[in-house]
């Protein structure tokens, strides 16, 4: 998994969106929840890129993708992005290995 850090590699992200669905999750590296999220997101096992924002590393970063997606910030947040659009997104407790796998399958 690899981590955003600025706004441009969020731009090649929803480019490369346009040749197969990636996911990014965003954490707070504060918060327990979040970091429940996080583990649950980085142990999911898939072919499909994944990346990572650390909200409080890359603010810019994080809000670029809410406004870009129309998808409002939360953290922990996992978004599947497929031609450069949200096509699934969860928070908090949501985010678990099993809707991930869902959202994956329903978005190829």
């Amino acid at each position: 998994m690899q981590e955003l850090h600025t706004t441009e590699e969020w731009n090649g992200i929803v480019e490369q969106s346009s040749n197969a669905p990636v996911l990014i999750v965003k954490h707070s590296m504060t918060c327990p929840i979040s970091a429940a999220g996080y583990q649950e997101f980085q142990n999911f096992e898939t072919e499909i890129p994944k990346y990572c924002v650390i909200v409080q590393t890359s603010k810019d970063v994080s809000r670029k993708i809410a406004e870009d997606t129309g998808v409002k910030h939360e953290s922990p947040q996992a978004i599947l992005i497929k031609n450069g659009k949200a096509v699934w997104y969860a928070s908090h407790y949501n985010i678990q290995q099993s809707a991930l796998k869902n959202a994956v399958h329903a978005n190829r």
